[in-house]
């Protein structure tokens, strides 16, 4: 070892090492240990709002609303418990069971129909190229027309003395028909209501689900010879069946809390052929039997429920 390298060396172990010179890293790893907390609760304070409304509009009046069911009250004093005698009697009433066959035949009278009128209506618009834009907009405008206004057109369209529609009729011949006062025209006719007013919506529905299949599968299809019926049927159908699930669930909550098309326009008559379940609701709340109305809405809450969980059950099961 030479002198230099040995008077280095000596220098290194005498020598104490240079003082260490404050850091400014100190604060930052304050701010590393505090930000994950902040990032933790951010999330919730964005989502608290809409919690607390949906607590206050949503959660509270429906089991404010379970627990009317089972008293007797009339809007005003205090609430009598009664237990389940609201439910024994709309179980054992008529007119009850009676709304919901209304319902029901609503439903076979509207709801097919419209699933096939919608695919048909929503194919032909996909392949239209010009004035796409506008035809969309056509079948959309019915529904977003108030409701109130559509079932007056309705009333005056089908009018038995001075209806459009009976006249018609009288030009080519035939007898003028009671469109809304008789029991066997009624319920076709809201149909009719109902399938001019609301086939737009799930047109746009159906639409939306059409755009998203591959275009690859119709050119190899087409290769293999398959025309365009085993196109719409092999291919576009099964390919839709979550928009038309989403859509038959949609449809059957409406019919089955359809209102204003019967209140406007037959009153729920004639003979309350035309009383709906969610008419047969209102009139509880009209008569001020909240409670009798509370336990009437959950039943007819079951029901729905039950019909869309069988509908989505079996369209799963198809999968």
């Amino acid at each position: 070892m030479t002198t230099r390298s040995a008077t280095a060396a000596a220098r290194v172990f005498r020598e104490p090492p240079p003082a260490a010179k404050p850091s400014s890293r100190a604060p930052r790893r304050r701010r590393r240990r505090t930000l994950p907390w902040r990032r933790r609760f951010a999330p919730y304070l964005f989502v608290l709002p809409f919690v607390l409304v949906f607590l206050a509009f949503s959660v509270y009046p429906l089991f404010f609303t379970l627990r009317l069911s089972f008293t007797d009250w009339h809007g005003s004093g205090a609430a009598r418990w009664i237990g389940l005698d609201n439910y024994r009697y709309l179980l054992t009433s008529s007119g009850f069971w009676s709304s919901l066959g209304n319902s029901g035949v609503l439903w076979l009278l509207t709801v097919p129909a419209q699933m096939v009128l919608a695919v048909v209506v929503a194919v032909l618009l996909n392949a239209i190229k010009r004035l796409r834009g506008f035809y969309r907009v056509a079948f959309v405008v019915p529904f977003v027309t108030p409701l109130v206004a559509v079932a007056q057109i309705w009333i005056v369209l089908f009018d038995q003395n001075n209806g459009a529609v009976n006249a018609m009729l009288g030009a080519v011949g035939l007898p003028p028909v009671g469109w809304l006062v008789t029991s066997g025209w009624a319920k076709p006719t809201l149909a009719l209501l109902f399938l001019w007013k609301t086939t737009g919506f799930v047109v746009l529905i159906v639409l939306s689900g059409l755009q998203q299949i591959d275009r690859g599968l119709y050119e190899a299809a087409s290769l293999d010879g398959a025309g365009r019926v085993r196109q719409l049927w092999t291919i576009t159908v099964p390919l839709l069946r979550r928009s038309l699930m989403f859509s038959l669930v949609l449809q059957t909550l409406a019919v089955f809390q359809m209102f204003a098309e019967p209140y406007v326009a037959t009153k729920g008559g004639p003979y309350n052929s035309t009383t709906t379940a969610g008419l047969y609701l209102y009139n509880h709340i009209t008569r001020a039997d909240l409670g009798t109305g509370a336990a009437n809405s959950f039943l007819l809450v079951i029901v729905v429920m039950a019909v869309s969980l069988l509908f989505v059950r079996l369209l799963r099961a198809e999968d």
